[in-house]
């Protein structure tokens, strides 16, 4: 692997040094560095063990960092032009990156292991010794009773199942205790339906459906196939150690706040309810709520969040922004052409891009790779950004069989590509590579179409809530984009969007002002009056929802023109001003829309006194309260209803008459 060292020390911003046995007969060189206090990057991470208990002895630990510019970079056929990959890979580690916060669970051992026959036991007494068990058998045949009782075997199946590691809560039917006497075969006593149940970690060698959407990444639930002894005797070794405190990291920063999700019961954005596949996240109230021990980090709900309430927190996306922007400016001053991001994942891009180097072409040279904790976190802000600092291509490494479902990584790239496509860099620039062989990894970089880069690629800093950055970064790439236009029609779903509305329709009632979460939607205090401003939009539908005109619809779009100017004055009137004292009140077209439709339709405002309830309608607030107040006036009272005819009023009625009422 050549090191063009020139290049390196030109490009990382400090001070450089070379060894060939750093971890061996070199040793001495590593410590006296850390014995430094400056921040040291170490290009290798096959001995990231060694260094850390080096660091940890000197008490640098804060200060160490590991990035492999071997696999990634240096083995290759193309290690002769890759000095500019390596530049940028050791400048984008040294970038800073947050603490990770975590999540902590605790198991005390109870397990109940779900199962149909005599594996079930044999499971639990496996485990017996470890976890405090109790086996519950669905629908069970003929199971040979144990010859003691060592724990208990119960017979029901579960109807519903919630919780994690530490609080599973069961709803189990049919359950039934079994009968002491049982001689040949377990019997039962008769089933009762609704029964409960709560235990640290659940064993299902059932055979039949998880109890769990997305099973396999709850964490203490543990599933295998009875058919399977491999499996079987994987599920056991796992269980086994699930006793104590274990951490988990905390995927997702969510800020209530900033939720779209409902206001006053109507329901707007349920972006990231249809896309969590383990449940994590319900609705609670105007905003959703999400269980951080549930989440399993996929991060589709962050991708999809159009306010930025969901935002990935392994790294905070300003972070991993910054190490995007360091690893592209580096790459393009050290003399690199047309970079493309390789996005990709720990547990399975990372083993492939080893395997190509080792045993392939390794990557390209101008192919950036940088590793997240999954690619489905990946949202419309990290595209524009990379696209705005110069990027000519972005690809994401998965799996053949995702491990996550791609449905909202997909959609985002659609958007992505629309907007790339509309600004003039190129079409379909931001694709998967679903693969698990090295050598198709390699043959579908080399395919890569490379786009049109800008004149000016953007430096921008990315600061502020994910809505801002994303902001920020989509002004940033029509900014430094090849042929810029003015708007770019998007599909159903994008976070960006105007609104089109009726205004002859519109009563300036208001309502939407009230339900929009983003104050996208504002009136003015001085007068009747809606204004609309477009980059605040998210186009979560509150609004059309909550309208009771319904004359607004959505309208997906990126309009760069509507975001540079002010608030769009939508609809504005004169005031109505009360007949009584002259304040103004209301709006004239809403005031006399109410009063034609009254008048003359209805028994309220019929006949004088109908008149007096018609003039009401004209008063302010205060001028209603002293009309009813000093001239007693209910303008809700009813007309007195007539009394009915009796016989004694008929008889009367004759009798005055003088004609007798029995000839």
């Amino acid at each position: 692997m050549p090191l063009d060292e020139g290049t390196l020390a030109r490009s990382c911003g400090g001070t450089l040094r070379t060894a060939s046995h750093l971890c061996r007969h070199q040793i001495d060189l590593a410590k006296a560095l850390m014995a430094d206090d400056r921040p040291i990057t170490i290009g290798c991470t096959q001995e990231a063990p060694l260094f850390s208990e080096l660091a940890e002895e000197s008490g640098a630990e804060d200060r160490v960092t590991f990035v492999n510019i071997r696999e990634m970079a240096g083995w290759t056929r193309d290690a002769a032009s890759a000095g500019p990959k390596m530049a940028a890979l050791l400048a984008a580690a040294a970038e800073p990156v947050p603490p990770i916060q975590l999540v902590s669970l605790k198991s005390e051992g109870v397990a109940l292991v779900y199962g149909r026959d005599e594996l079930a036991i044999e499971v639990g007494r496996r485990l017996a010794d470890r976890l405090d068990v109790t086996i519950l058998l669905t629908r069970p045949g003929n199971v040979v009773p144990p010859r003691t009782t060592d724990f208990p075997v119960l017979k029901g199946t579960i109807s519903g199942a919630t919780g994690h590691l530490g609080s599973f809560a069961l709803r189990v039917d049919d359950y039934a205790l079994p009968s002491p006497s049982s001689r040949d075969r377990l019997l039962f006593g008769e089933g009762r339906n609704g029964a409960t149940s709560t235990c640290d970690l659940v064993i299902d060698v059932s055979g039949g459906a998880p109890l769990f959407p997305a099973g396999q990444l709850r964490n203490g639930y543990l599933r295998a196939d009875p058919r399977d002894p491999a499996a079987v005797e994987r599920v056991i070794g796992e269980a086994g150690g699930l006793v104590g405190e274990f951490d988990k990291p905390r995927f997702i920063s969510f800020d209530a706040g900033l939720c779209a999700h409902s206001r006053s019961k109507i329901t707007g954005c349920t972006r990231c309810l249809e896309l969590c596949p383990t449940g994590a996240i319900t609705p609670a109230g105007d905003h959703v709520a999400i269980d951080a021990a549930v989440c399993a980090g996929c991060g589709a709900c962050a991708s999809v969040c159009p306010t930025g309430a969901a935002s990935y927190a392994l790294p905070p996306v300003d972070a991993l922004m910054r190490r995007l922007r360091t690893l592209l400016m580096t790459y393009r001053e050290a003399g690199g052409r047309d970079p493309v991001i390789l996005f990709h994942d720990s547990d399975h891009g990372e083993p492939l891009i080893g395997a190509l180097a080792r045993f392939g072409d390794g990557l390209p040279a101008n192919v950036l790779p940088v590793r997240v904790n999954e690619v489905t976190q990946i949202g419309p802000e990290i595209f524009a950004a990379i696209f705005a600092y110069g990027a000519a291509g972005a690809r994401l490494l998965t799996r053949a069989k995702p491990k996550h479902d791609l449905t909202g990584l997909q959609r985002g790239l659609a958007t992505a590509n629309a907007i790339l496509a509309g600004l003039g860099y190129g079409s379909g620039l931001v694709t998967l590579v679903e693969t698990d062989d090295p050598d198709a990894l390699r043959a579908a970089l080399d395919r890569v179409e490379l786009g049109r880069r800008p004149d000016q690629p953007a430096t921008f800093l990315p600061h502020g809530t994910k809505r801002n950055i994303l902001e920020l970064a989509v002004r940033e790439l029509h900014r430094a984009a090849p042929a810029p236009v003015d708007a770019i029609p998007l599909d159903t779903g994008a976070p960006f969007g105007g609104l089109n509305i009726d205004t002859s329709g519109c009563t300036l009632c208001l309502s939407c002002v009230g339900a929009c979460p983003t104050h996208a939607l504002s009136d003015n205090p001085d007068r009747p009056m809606l204004r609309f401003t477009e980059s605040l939009c998210v186009q979560c539908g509150l609004c059309a929802a909550t309208c009771p005109e319904h004359v607004i619809a959505l309208e997906p779009r990126l309009d760069f023109a509507a975001w540079n100017e002010p608030r769009r004055i939508v609809k504005e009137e004169e005031p109505f001003h009360c007949t009584g004292c002259g304040k103004p009140f209301g709006t004239r077209s809403a005031i006399e829309r109410v009063m034609s439709k009254l008048r003359d339709k209805h028994w309220m405002f019929a006949g004088a006194e109908g008149q007096d309830r018609i003039r009401v309608l004209t008063l302010c607030e205060d001028c209603r309260v002293e009309i009813v107040v000093n001239e007693s006036f209910d303008p809700h009272a009813m007309p007195e209803r007539p009394r009915p005819r009796t016989t004694e009023d008929y008889l009367r009625e004759r009798e005055a008459s003088g004609r007798d009422p029995l000839n």
